[in-house]
This record gives C-alpha cells, structure tokens and sequence, in this order.
C-alpha cells in the first residue's frame, strides 16, 4: 500500500501561522527544566508569541528578506523565541550550537563561512564569544516583546532554515529547508505517532540537531501542544532524568540517539518506581539502532510498565527535515538474516516514497529539502526529478525498510562488502571495557583492509588480543590497524554519531603522513 499523501491543506500553511491560531489560548507552550531542582521555566501560547514578535521586530530594523540569521544560544526558551522569531520575521534561520570547545567553535565559523549571516541572535553571556560575529549581534533576553508585529507574507518554496548537516562522512553542508519541508515533516511525524494537541513531546536532543528542532521546536507549534525539555548536559549527568520526565507525561512522544538508550538502559537500576505504561512513542534514530539496545532497554523498563511497542526505531536525516521512516504501532522488529546479524527495522515511510537503487536508499516526498546552500553541483545528492539520494545502504524486507550502513563508509575487502557497524559491534562485544567504536577502511601496500578505533575502559594486551580474535572469528578480517584509546576520545559528530571520517583521519592519516 503506498504511504498516505501529505495533505494539500497541510502544505498551505507556514508554522507562524499556526503559532499565530495557537496564541489564542492562554496555555503552556514551552517549558524548559533546570537543574538542580529541578524548576520549570514556561511560556504560554500568548507570552511566546509577543517575545516571537518582539525578535521580529528587531531583525527588521537589522536585515533585509532572505537574510540569514545565526542562533547560537544555549537551549532553553530564548532559542524556541530565536528560532520562531525568525521564521515570523521571514528571515532564514541558521540553528547551531554553542561555541563552547575548540570543534563546536571549529563547525560554528565554517557555518558562518557557509551561510554568510547577517546578524546573530545569542544568550546574553555569550555575546562576546559569538565566532567570527556578524555585524549585528542580539542578545535575546534583551529583546522586549512587542504585541502587533504581523508576520512577514513567505511563499511555501521560501526557505525557512538551513541545517547543517551532522559531517559524519564530509564537511557539514547546509540542507536548505523550505517552510514547506517543514510542515509536511511535522505532519508526517504526527501522523505516524498518532499525535494531536493533547500530546506532549520532551526530551534533551539539542535544538540545533535536526531531530530536537523538529521534535521539540516546530511539531509542538504544529499541533498547539506542548514541549518539555532540558539539556544535552543534563542527561549525560543522569540518564534517568530522561526516563523520568517520560513517566511525568501520560502519552508523551520522545526521541534519542541510540547511544542514550543504552546509557538509560545501564542506570536503569538506580530508578525509583515511576509509572512508563502511558508512554506514547520513543524515537531511537540518528545512529544506527543495535537489536542488543532494543533488548536492554526493553528489559531495563518494562518492570516500569514501558510497553516495548513504545519503542519506535527511526531513520531520517538532515536532507530529508528529518523523518523519513518510522516503526508504527508494531514497535520493534528484529530478524536475523543470511549473515547471521540481527537487524533492527526502522519501519516504513509516512507522507513520502522510499525506493532502492544499486542498494542505496532513495526519497522523495515534500519534506525533503532544496540543495545545499550555495552549491548549485549537489545533482549527486538531489536529483533532478525529485529524489534525495541518501548515501545510505539499505533494503526492503515484508514492507520494511532495513538500514545497512553508509555508502562512503563502506569496506571492500577481497571483494567482499563489511559494513562498519557490523564489525563496530563485534568489537564492543568482545570485551566489557570497550566502549565507543569507529571502524573504517584503509589502504596501503596490501590493499584494501580494516582498521578500528575503540575507547576502552582499561587498555591492555588481553584486551586487543580479544578484539582481533572477535573480528577475524566473525567477519573473517585481520585487523590492519587497532588504537585503542579513552572512550572520550573517539570523535562524534554533532549529533552524537560516532564519525569514521575524523577517526580515519587523526588515526590513520598521522600514520600515513609520519610512514
């Protein structure tokens, strides 16, 4: 059966306008927790709308239609009022993160160097440290609300925002995203969770991801319900804050890389009784979805009432708004196929088609975006006819879609096809102290051959001795090269995905330029 349309009604409609009908009830809207406390910080339809208008108001007097304009911010209610603000003012928002460390500051000035932004619209205590600042600088604390700010007149094929891609595999690029785009990947969003004004969504996924932007920003505005959230920070200090604010909300909708469902999953047993079995849906996309994160996180909260179908294992990304496929109301499915690897479905499209083509996946559907900012040579990713090529290896089994790793990530040894989470699985296995993997491709005067990265606990010889043996037993490999270093270490992306690229070139390419 082919997945339902995106209504035409749906698509009409920028998401100030449905800011614009949300305001007309004096409700919570946005409500960001600190800690420690916790204390909740919200505003209401009304009060967000005025601080949205008085962020208009100000890049008016600044910048011109079609300007880009930065948000670094931290991620509370100033970011959900920068990012609004600028949607209603009919500029093109650029979301990023906070330029706190050497690599967030390093992607903050290649966006600017990208997007070539007008102004920045920042937190007060981050004024001076914007990178390489445009001429305008914000704070938006300061910014007073204003009350008859109309919204600016956009056309639906006008870019809203651009997002920059998570450069797992090349440097980050700015998928433009349509105010069309955006809607029609708040619908497909709702439609497959079953979600109206009465459902929550909350979680810690930062806003200048794709994920927590759309999750946690737009679709909330798009339904006229609510959103509840804290930061990335907060959850790395206790995972279980996550699983809390899930119990605090009867038929929340949630999402998180798969890495946080295993950190939720390992302090599992310093939860107190909470209540899990109004959960609506929890996402795990953005990052491969391991069968063994399934299990455990199954096995951590179900004595909590957490149905397992509420777990809903998602693929999207930058280049598609983010949803592109979903479990539905089945949950999980996970099956074994002819090479013996248990796989986890990330279930099928809502609103778009997907097809196969010489195993890469394919998408199409209104919610994908328009090209890359400023690169006119993107034919390889879009096509002319309409489809985003993924780069990602993929297939199709009873109706659902099955997620084989990344095109450029592929390794061919004697050939034969690896997939690196594959063997990045195999190594976390083969020993407890191994956390956090990266495995990638070389080549020298042998070939084509393998070589792995891996954060251990406690590095020592009996370590790498199992690693090996763990890889050459399961995917009949030597390991040309094997680094093992502190789990900190092995570099991730901004969206948390471990990158193979930066791996391979800090491990690998120091061993290529020093012989």
């Amino acid at each position: 059966m082919p997945p339902a349309a995106v209504p035409d009604e749906v698509l009409t409609t920028p998401l100030t306008g449905y800011l614009l009908r949300n305001a007309a009830e004096d409700r919570p809207a946005f409500t960001c927790r600190t800690f420690p406390g916790p204390a909740d910080h919200t505003l209401t339809w009304p009060r967000l709308l005025a601080r949205v208008r008085g962020v208009a108001r100000e890049l008016r007097r600044f910048t011109r239609p079609g300007d880009r304009v930065a948000i670094v911010a931290r991620q509370d209610l100033d970011y959900v009022v920068a990012f609004l603000g600028t949607l209603y003012a009919g500029r093109v928002a650029v979301p990023l993160s906070v330029p706190i460390g050497r690599t967030s500051r390093a992607r903050i000035e290649s966006a600017f160097a990208d997007a070539t932004p007008t102004a920045c619209l920042t937190s007060k205590n981050l004024v001076e440290k914007v990178p390489s600042p445009p001429a305008v600088v914000l704070a938006v604390e300061d910014i007073e609300p204003a009350d008859a700010e109309p919204p600016a007149a956009v056309a639906m094929t006008d870019p809203a925002y651009l997002q920059y891609t998570s450069g797992s595999t090349r440097r980050p690029a700015g998928a433009v995203i349509s105010h069309r785009a955006l809607v029609a990947s708040c619908w497909q969003t709702t439609r497959c969770y079953h979600a109206d004004a009465s459902t929550p969504l909350a979680g810690w996924v930062p806003f200048f991801h794709d994920m927590g932007l759309v999750l946690l920003i737009a679709t909330p505005v798009f339904l006229g319900s609510r959103s509840v959230f804290f930061t990335p920070m907060e959850f790395v200090r206790d995972p279980l804050r996550w699983i809390r604010l899930l119990a605090e909300h009867p038929g929340v909708i949630s999402a998180a890389p798969n890495f946080a469902f295993d950190l939720a999953s390992e302090a599992a047993g310093d939860l107190e009784a909470v209540d899990l079995s109004r959960v609506n849906s929890v996402l795990n996309g953005s990052e491969p979805v391991r069968a063994a994160t399934v299990e455990a996180f199954e096995r951590a909260f179900a004595p909590f009432g957490l149905p397992r179908a509420a777990q809903k294992p998602a693929y999207g990304l930058a280049e598609a708004t983010v949803f592109v496929t979903s479990a539905g109301d089945e949950g999980p499915t996970v099956r074994t196929f002819d090479d013996g690897e248990p796989r986890v479905s990330v279930g099928r499209p809502y609103g778009q088609r997907i097809r196969i083509v010489d195993e890469e996946i394919w998408v199409s559907g209104p919610n994908v975006a328009d090209g890359y900012w400023g690169r006119p040579d993107d034919a390889d990713t879009f096509t002319e006819d309409g489809w985003l090529r993924t780069g990602d290896l993929g297939f199709v089994h009873d109706g659902l879609l099955y997620v084989a790793g990344r095109l450029k990530d592929l390794i061919i040894v004697d050939g034969r096809n690896h997939y690196p989470q594959d063997i990045e699985a195999t190594v976390e296995a083969a020993h407890p102290s191994v956390r956090r993997v990266a495995a990638f491709a070389v080549r020298d005067g042998r070939g084509e051959g393998v070589a792995v990265v891996a954060g251990c606990t406690a590095p020592d010889e009996s370590v790498e001795t199992a690693v090996r043996r763990a890889v050459s037993a399961g995917h009949d490999l030597p390991l040309r090269a094997l680094w093992l270093v502190r789990p900190g270490e092995v570099p991730r992306t901004s969206s948390g995905k471990v990158s193979r690229a930066a791996a391979r070139e800090r491990w690998w390419g120091e061993n290529e330029r020093h012989g």
